[in-house]
């Protein structure tokens, strides 16, 4: 028996690229959508499902709305909510019940960004949920590199009035617990401090501060996608500029006050000392537990009663849309069925017709041959 030829050799497969997310973390309304579009403009991957825009931000949020679903969930499993002042520091889960959590956060990352090289991430939540979205990147085998971008509490706390109708000294507060968060759970990563209004007044020096902290370039920031950037980074951005307010609330406003000082001072190149950090850390600690039980179930339960009322709403739009496409599809029928009976009679008036000429003809035939058959 003759032996068969040897198989030949599979080719080895090429080594895959390593991956590398950028990472856009901070306080909702500060800054983080202008952030990721510029990331994305230079070469960044965004997400297959990205949340559309609306009237708090005509020019779109760019972060993944199943995402931000899916953190809103886990911040509620924990007893918390975007909205938590008290969010940071991070509150893990029984272990078992915590891998529940990273399955599906494994799941819905590869669902959003493929085998994306840059994915961009963004979703202010993540922000206090840092810890376990490392987890989930790390076993992705994904390395991250962070951008902060930094905008005055007052200035958050204005577009969170006008959104949210938030009082101010909770929207600086919950500001806070962002930020501390941010700073705490990045030490080790590459990261950039970027300054809202220096990013809009001169962006091109905020990309070189980013690369530089980065210790790498952008993917691909091209001369078309830099218009493209100066195209939307524009005056119209700058809403609710911060003042020098935050005395005047208390000790909400001292806390705010000395976190804003350090980031501040980190977006404007210095190293200020992690000590009014960890100060100002201590304080919200202390007031968790001097009034956390009043302050975090409410929160919570606000974001489910708001979370529920958008799954009403999306499934009314549902219902809705479904209701429009079956009356149209009736329509659709009833045209359809008119137009075969109006085409029916038509048919039928026309035989009527030439049945009543056949007649007719016949019967000159039949006086024809009656005539014929009498010589007449």
């Amino acid at each position: 028996m003759s032996k068969a030829p040897p198989s030949k050799p599979k080719a080895a497969r090429a080594p895959r690229a390593p991956r590398t997310a950028y990472l856009v973390l901070g306080m909702h309304r500060s800054g983080t959508s202008a952030v990721t579009q510029l990331l994305a403009l230079a070469g960044a991957s965004l997400p297959a499902n990205v949340m559309p825009g609306d009237e708090h931000n005509a020019k779109g949020y760019f972060e993944p709305w199943k995402i931000a679903i899916f953190d809103d969930e886990r911040l509620r499993a924990a007893g918390s909510a975007w909205d938590d002042p008290f969010a940071f520091p991070f509150r893990p889960l029984p272990p078992d019940e915590e891998r529940e959590w990273t399955l599906q956060a494994l799941a819905m990352f590869d669902e959003e960004f493929g085998e994306a090289t840059w994915p961009l991430m963004k979703d202010p939540r993540a922000t206090v949920l840092l810890p376990f979205w490392r987890a989930v990147l790390a076993e992705r085998g994904v390395t991250m590199r962070c951008v902060i971008p930094v905008r005055h509490p007052l200035a958050v706390a204005g577009s969170l009035a006008r959104r949210d109708g938030f009082p101010p000294e909770k929207s600086v507060l919950v500001w806070s617990a962002y930020m501390l968060a941010a700073e705490a759970y990045t030490r080790d990563l590459p990261r950039a401090f970027v300054g809202y209004d220096a990013l809009l007044s001169d962006w091109r020096g905020e990309v070189a501060r980013i690369e530089a902290a980065h210790g790498a370039p952008l993917p691909k920031l091209t001369a078309a996608k830099a218009k493209e950037i100066d195209g939307f980074l524009t005056a119209d951005l700058r809403h609710n500029a911060g003042e020098d307010g935050l005395s005047k609330l208390g000790w909400a406003g001292e806390i705010a006050g000395s976190v804003y000082d350090w980031f501040a001072a980190k977006a404007a190149g210095k190293s200020p000392s992690n000590k009014a950090l960890q100060s100002a850390a201590d304080k919200l600690a202390a007031r968790q537990a001097e009034i956390g039980m009043l302050v975090s179930p409410a929160a919570r339960d606000l974001a489910a009663a708001r979370a529920e009322l958008a799954r009403t709403r999306d499934e009314l739009t549902a219902s809705e849309t479904f209701r429009a496409e079956l009356q149209a599809e009736m329509a659709k029928q009833r045209r359809y069925l008119e137009d075969g009976w109006r085409a029916d009679l038509a048919r039928l008036a026309k035989a009527q017709e030439e049945l009543t000429w056949n007649q007719a003809v016949l019967e000159q035939v039949e006086i024809a041959v009656n005539e014929a058959l009498t010589g007449g």
